[in-house]
């Protein structure tokens, strides 16, 4: 039963967060299979779900973004050369036992980084959430182009994107 419910969960997120790195949705579906996959065999924890997630999507898009890609195959293998990077870095980490070096983030850090990281995912969805063509790479960047194209917003997208929030908060509260 829990595997029926990760698959529910995971499909929609993933989906999400490979639009979120400014890749194809499908994109993302791989992207939860292999995590999944891998730490079934490797994994040492029953508890702990793997997958993407919408801080590393931003970052993705952030760090891809910056470069001259000509295309999507393009932006999708720059996207895997910077996730196995990321990788042979967090692996190197691990054995050199180098995990202490997280002590010396204050709390304030982190929480003012989790903020402006939720800040900026609402921002990027809120174009979703509308049905409008709005696009920028910093917060005044995407508010401004937000604000530009409100005039444009495909109400049915959006009774439906309330719907599902409302009923999300609801579904919270409720249970």
């Amino acid at each position: 039963m829990a595997a029926v419910i990760v698959t529910i969960m995971l499909i929609p997120q993933s989906l999400a967060y490979a639009m979120l790195a400014g890749l194809p949705p499908e994109v993302g579906l791989y992207a939860s299979i292999l995590p999944l996959v891998a730490y079934a065999i490797f994994g040492t924890s029953r508890a702990l779900a793997v997958g993407p997630v919408a801080v590393v999507s931003l970052m993705t898009a952030a760090a891809i973004g910056k470069l001259n890609v000509a295309g999507p195959a393009e932006y999708a293998a720059a996207a895997a050369v910077l996730a196995f990077l990321s990788g042979v870095i967090l692996l190197a980490m691990g054995v050199f036992r180098l995990g202490f070096i997280a002590n010396f983030l204050s709390h304030p850090v982190i929480s003012g980084f989790i903020t402006a990281s939720g800040i900026l995912i609402a921002t990027s969805q809120a174009r979703a959430i509308l049905g409008i063509e709005a696009g920028g790479e910093t917060l005044p960047a995407m508010l401004a182009s937000l604000a530009a194209h409100i005039g444009t917003t495909n109400l049915p997208t959006l009774a439906i994107g309330l719907s599902a929030a409302a009923f999300l908060f609801w579904v919270r509260r409720g249970l």
